[in-house]
C-alpha cells in the first residue's frame, strides 16, 4: 500500500519525461531588453535549417578584421534577447560573434525541438562558414548551458567540425538523464523515485558519449563549483570523456554561465581565444 502513491506519481510525471528531451527547452517570444546596452551594433540575419525552418540569429560585429569569429549557442530559457549580453563584449577586444536563436525561440520559426535544436546548430554553422564577413576568420563555437550540450554532440557528428578552431562550453551538463536525476532529488516527494523516473529521458543525445570524437579540436570546459543549476560534477565527467587537447577550468565562488563576469576570468579567456585564433592548421 505504501508504494501506491509513487505510483500514481510515476504516472502524473510519465508524460512530462517520457523519452523526452523537449522538456529541457524553455523558450518564448517575448523580446526581453538586455539587462546591459550591446555596446556595439547588431545585425539581424535570417537562415533556413536543414528541413527549411526559418532561424533568427545576431551578428555582432568587430571594428576591424575580426581575430575570429565564434558562434554562440545558448542557454535553454527565453531567447536571444537575454543572452546577447553574455557575449557583446567580445567584439570591443576583436571578436566577432553570430548567435543562434534555435527553433520555438524568439523570432525564430517553429516549435521547441531538441533534435532540431542540433539540426539549427549546425545550420548556423554551415552558414556562417560561407559568408564573406566571416572569410580568413578563425571560427570558435561557444555553448553555454545546454548551448554546450548541443555544440559538442553536434560537432561529433558534423563533416564541418574540421573546419572550427576550438569548442568552448561554459556550464553544460553530461548527461541528459543524470541532469534530470540531479532535479528530481531536489525533491522529498520525487526522491525516492530519482532513479527509475530518470530512465524515462532519453539519453540518446548525452554529450559525454561524444565529447571524446572531437580530438584533436581544442576543447575548454568552464564551470562554476558554486553552480546550483548544473553541477561541476558534470563538467568533470565531460572533461574524463573527452580527449587531448583539453582544458577544465572550475571557477572558485562560480555560478552558472557567469564565466564573463568575473574579470580575471575574462581575461583568462580572452588569452584563450588568442592562442587559439593563432594556432595554424
Amino acid at each position: 500500500m505504501t508504494r501506491r502513491p509513487y505510483r500514481w506519481l510515476a504516472l502524473l510525471l510519465l508524460p512530462m519525461l517520457a523519452a523526452c528531451t523537449n522538456i529541457f527547452l524553455q523558450p518564448d517570444r517575448v523580446h526581453h531588453y538586455p539587462q546591459r546596452p550591446l555596446g556595439t551594433p547588431a545585425e539581424d540575419l535570417w537562415l533556413r535549417s536543414s528541413d527549411g525552418t526559418r532561424l533568427h540569429a545576431l551578428r555582432l560585429p568587430t571594428a576591424g578584421k575580426p581575430k575570429a569569429t565564434l558562434l554562440y549557442l545558448h542557454g535553454n530559457a527565453e531567447n536571444l534577447s537575454t543572452h546577447i549580453h553574455l557575449v557583446s563584449w567580445l567584439p570591443a577586444e576583436g571578436y566577432q560573434v553570430l548567435a543562434l536563436d534555435y527553433r520555438g525561440y524568439g523570432e525564430s520559426e517553429g516549435e521547441r525541438d531538441i533534435d532540431g535544436a542540433h539540426r539549427d546548430a549546425e545550420a548556423a554553422l554551415a552558414f556562417l562558414l560561407k559568408q564573406d564577413w566571416a572569410q580568413g576568420s578563425p571560427v570558435i563555437v561557444y555553448g553555454q548551458s545546454i548551448g554546450g550540450a548541443i555544440a559538442i554532440r553536434m560537432l561529433a557528428g558534423s563533416p564541418l567540425r574540421h573546419q572550427v578552431r576550438a569548442l568552448i562550453s561554459d556550464s553544460a551538463f553530461s548527461s541528459y538523464r543524470r541532469i534530470a536525476r540531479d532535479k528530481l532529488s531536489l525533491l522529498w516527494l520525487t526522491w525516492p523515485l530519482q532513479w527509475p523516473l530518470s530512465y524515462l529521458v532519453s539519453d540518446r543525445l548525452a554529450p559525454e558519449a561524444v565529447i571524446g570524437q572531437l580530438s584533436p579540436m581544442p576543447v575548454l570546459l568552464i564551470h562554476g563549483d558554486a553552480d546550483i543549476v548544473v553541477d561541476v560534477a558534470h563538467a568533470q565527467r565531460l572533461f574524463a570523456a573527452a580527449r587531448e587537447p583539453k582544458q577544465l577550468w572550475i571557477v572558485p565562488g562560480g555560478h552558472h554561465i557567469d564565466a564573463s563576469f568575473h574579470p580575471e576570468l575574462r581575461q583568462r579567456l580572452l588569452d584563450y581565444l588568442r592562442t587559439q585564433s593563432q594556432t595554424t592548421d
